[in-house]
């Protein structure tokens, strides 16, 4: 049977760099990299979600945006221990409420195909038509 969590879902939360990269590593199968997360949020997002049970960072999601009334889900990722709880459902949930109260209108999200339950079920994605284009 699966421990219990307690797990606190914190807008805009502190962490560390080797915090989010030791997690986007094990979510999406990668070396750890040397990412400046701190940075780049500052640059180019409305907010983050950090979910941590106790001190431990057990989810994440970036909530990028265009400065007016569309924010994008990047990087929704769950530590595998943690997975299967309802934990990404949440910190999406957490990021919609948050992007809404920050005046956006819509929040768009992309994903690979075995991620459609998740994203349309769970967290109540409409699917849509979009384009992509690939630049390398």
């Amino acid at each position: 049977m699966p421990s219990l969590m307690t797990i606190d879902y914190q807008w805009r939360g502190a962490f560390e760099n080797i915090e989010v990269n030791t997690l986007h590593a094990e979510g999406f199968d990668h070396p750890v990299l040397p990412d400046d997360w701190r940075a780049q949020l500052a640059r180019h997002s409305l907010g983050w979600v950090c979910a941590r049970d106790g001190a431990e960072l057990v989810g994440f999601v970036n909530v990028a945006w265009d400065g007016d009334c569309h924010a994008f889900i990047l990087d929704t990722v769950t530590a595998k221990s943690a997975q299967r709880r309802g934990i990404g459902a949440q910190l999406v949930a957490t990021a919609a409420r948050e992007a809404r109260a920050a005046g956006c209108e819509w929040l768009h999200v992309d994903f690979e195909d075995h991620l459609r339950a998740f994203y349309f079920d769970a967290c109540g994605f409409t699917p849509t038509n979009a384009g992509l284009i690939r630049l390398d």
